[in-house]
C-alpha cells in the first residue's frame, strides 16, 4: 500500500511558481521517498508534530508524515526557506 501526498494550498501555488522542469524533479523526487526511502530527508528539530524537508536541487520541500500518507506544507527556493 502506497502513501497518498495531500498537497496545502500554499504548497500547489510555491510549485505552480516554479518552472516546469524543476516542478517535475521535485514530484520524481517525492515519487521516490514514497516508494522506497530514497532522497535528502532530514527531520527538522523541535518542531510538533514532526516536520521532515526533502531537499531536491535548490528547492526545499517541507512536509508532515501522517502514516499513510504525506501532507505537503511548502515548496521553497533554499534563499526563501530558512527565513
Amino acid at each position: 500500500m502506497s502513501k497518498k501526498i495531500i498537497w496545502s494550498e500554499r504548497a500547489k501555488a510555491n510549485l505552480r511558481a516554479i518552472d516546469q522542469a524543476t516542478a517535475l524533479r521535485i514530484l520524481h523526487s517525492l515519487a521516490r521517498v514514497l516508494s522506497g526511502g530514497e532522497g535528502d530527508v532530514k527531520r527538522l528539530h523541535d518542531i510538533e508534530p514532526p516536520e521532515f524537508r526533502l531537499r531536491v536541487g535548490d528547492y526545499r520541500v517541507r512536509f508532515h508524515d501522517l502514516g499513510d500518507s504525506i501532507e505537503i506544507i511548502s515548496v521553497r527556493h533554499r534563499r526563501e526557506a530558512y527565513r
